[in-house]
């Protein structure tokens, strides 16, 4: 009994490791491979897809862009735009009273004329950020602002060339410097100054930012799907605003027009009154683009001007602690790849599920929509996970891997049919024709049979033959619903097993052995079994059993007058006997037979015996359990017939 069980968990663990082994390896290589990078550009066009996928936002009306075009750059006729017509604009804009002013152009030289123009209004104008370049060239800010009135506009470019991630501090090259601000950090830092709210260090995390009880998450060289990325100061991850327009932008065409009586004055105080205003370049020509796909419906595609791209990262800062806003994070690594591993379960679990290839290709495909909805769902709750290395496990492990697993299932199944095509020619040859030639042979032996016998004994041999062709046929066909008898008959497996044993036992005995001609008791009764216990094929091997063990009576139980056949069941156990008063044969002899009956007994997980009784005759016997199987057993056997 304990090697049956353990050869059935032995089995059931092979079947499993056959998908299970290479799924593991598939995770553990799509573990490798983003750990060193490899799907980063694969999970950085995912977050691009889902960000230009969110739902528009309105116009953020807290800041206005002020673009010089290229009409305005025509109508000065010079570029660089000279420092007096800046000085004029900045000194426009501040009449509105802006609530703080962003210059996003470089002045660290002078550009005549105007120069002192442009001097004195950096003087007047507390509440201008002018702006310089930190990483990897430096250029200076305008040396008549005060630090405090100067932010960086570097950015960081990920290695496909768009940009993800918003530098709000970074460490100046020169010695003994104090770490610099970015433009949009001054800018936000003014403006909420201005409500009572103030920049100082995080609480989670110390070398974070917090403006009052609002932390800005910071993004790490391994966040989400960076992989030891540039580790330049803070930095933000980036979630752009949504929608055809995302600021008012204002060109200092229509500034001018509005000064000079052609427009609605109020218009622009109402457009700057307590507002951020950044002033910058909107002109194709002079190529100040940053490159991303997070935006849908850009013009260009995938660009946004410098100047746009500081309004963003304002916009963001200042939603985050003013309205509540979340800011895109990330799990740690430790959720991340606990995540990418149960999909990757998941994949392993549907090439598993059933034996239809194209339904294991529905359930993967739905699954992946299934992972694809969550990630999106995840995305517009301000939270970035692994989408790319999930769904490459999934659809690995769920969809390719199951090709090989049906391919190797059904490798084994044309193996099995086989080998049990081999067994139940042999059962039908062994019973019929055999048994034939053997009572043939006894005879030619005895001398003891006419020519004509001889003949009929021939011919009926010859039907026997070409009848077990004629019964692979069918079986080829219908193999697990019939049992072919020796004698001919054909047996539906669907008829209750008492019904089955009842009908072997009545034509076995009408066969014509030589030791049945001396019966004068024959008895038979069989116990029911509830047709849950057996399957088709358990009951198969059971009418096997009986018609082998009648045979041998007919065959080698000489002078038998009484001949028992019993089905009995108690305390969990059937028992199937046949008791005869023969010579019989040794209970140590191992002929074919009893090899098969001995192969019944280990499948149906019970024993086997023949013995010889004390008085005179033999007795054979079949035992096995016929109570519900335990779930593991019933897994086990699941998977063994997938095969």
């Amino acid at each position: 009994m304990l090697p049956s069980i353990w050869n059935k968990i032995k089995q059931g663990i092979t079947i499993w490791s056959v998908a299970t082994l290479p799924g593991i390896a598939v995770l553990g290589l799509v573990i490798f491979l983003r750990l060193n990078g490899s799907l980063q550009f694969i999970e950085w066009v995912t977050l691009d897809s889902f960000l230009r996928l969110h739902p528009s936002e309105p116009i953020d009306e807290r800041i206005v862009i002020v673009g010089i075009n290229e009409g305005d750059i025509q109508h000065i006729k010079n570029y660089p735009i000279p420092d007096r017509e800046i000085a004029k604009l900045l000194r426009k804009l501040q009449k509105y009273q802006p609530r703080v002013i962003g210059l996003d152009i470089v002045r660290d030289i002078p550009v005549e004329p105007g120069h002192a123009e442009l001097v004195a209004a950096f003087k007047d104008i507390k509440n201008l950020i002018g702006v310089e370049k930190v990483i990897p060239v430096a250029i200076k800010p305008p040396p008549d602002l005060p630090s405090e009135q100067i932010g960086f506009i570097d950015v960081l470019s990920d290695d496909d060339g768009k940009v993800r991630r918003a530098l709000l501090e970074a460490k100046r090259p020169e010695k003994n410097k104090k770490y610099a601000f970015s433009l949009p950090l001054q800018l936000a830092q003014t403006y909420l100054k201005v409500q009572g709210i103030e920049l100082s260090n995080g609480i989670r995390d110390r070398n974070a930012m917090r403006f009052g009880s609002i932390e800005l998450p910071r993004l790490f060289p391994n966040s989400g799907g960076y992989v030891q990325t540039d580790d330049f100061g803070v930095q933000l991850l980036l979630n752009y605003r949504n929608g055809r327009e995302r600021f008012r932008k204002i060109s200092l065409k229509d500034i001018n027009d509005s000064e000079n009586g052609k427009g609605n004055p109020n218009l622009l105080r109402d457009a700057f009154a307590g507002r951020i205003v950044l002033i910058g370049i909107t002109a194709p020509s002079i190529k100040d683009f940053i490159n991303t796909d997070a935006i849908a419906n850009l013009q260009p595609p995938g660009k946004i001007y410098g100047v746009e791209f500081h309004a963003h990262v304002v916009s963001q800062i200042v939603s985050a602690v003013l309205d509540k806003q979340p800011i895109l994070e990330t799990w740690s690594q430790g959720w991340e790849y606990l995540w990418i591993i149960c999909w990757g379960v998941l994949g392993i679990y549907l090439g598993q599920l059933t034996k239809s290839p194209s339904k294991n290709f529905v359930y993967v495909a739905l699954a992946s929509l299934g992972l694809v909805g969550i990630a999106y769902t995840f995305i517009l709750s301000k939270w970035w996970i692994p989408v790319a290395p999930a769904l490459l496990v999934l659809v690995i492990n769920g969809a390719i891997l199951s090709t090989l697993y049906q391919h190797d299932r059904f490798l084994r199944s044309q193996i099995e049919i086989r080998q049990h095509t081999i067994e139940e020619t042999f059962v039908v040859i062994h019973n019929g024709p055999l048994q034939t030639l053997a009572k043939i042979l006894r005879h030619v032996q005895d001398q003891d049979l006419e020519q004509n016998q001889l003949l009929e004994y021939l011919q009926n041999l010859n039907y026997e033959i070409r009848e077990v062709g004629e019964y692979l046929k069918l079986e080829t066909l219908n193999r697990k619903e019939s049992f072919h008898l020796g004698s001919g008959l054909i047996l539906n497996l669907k008829l209750p097993i008492r019904y089955l044993l009842y009908e072997i036992y009545s034509h076995t005995l009408q066969r014509n052995f030589p030791c049945f001609k001396t019966l004068k008791v024959k008895a038979y009764s069989f116990a029911p079994i509830e047709e849950k216990y057996l399957s088709i094929e358990q009951k198969r091997e059971l009418c096997q059993f009986l018609e082998e063990a009648l045979c041998n009576v007919g065959k080698h139980a000489k002078g038998v007058t009484r001949l028992y056949a019993t089905g009995k069941q108690k305390e969990g156990w059937y028992t199937l006997s046949i008791k005869d008063n023969g010579t019989g044969i040794n209970s140590d002899y191992q002929g074919q037979g009893t090899k098969q009956c001995l192969n019944i007994a280990r499948k149906l997980r019970g024993k086997f015996q023949r013995n010889s009784l004390k008085e005179k005759g033999t007795l054979c016997e079949l035992t096995w359990p016929i109570t519900r199987k335990s779930w593991i057993f019933a897994c086990i056997e699941r998977n063994t017939n997938l095969m």
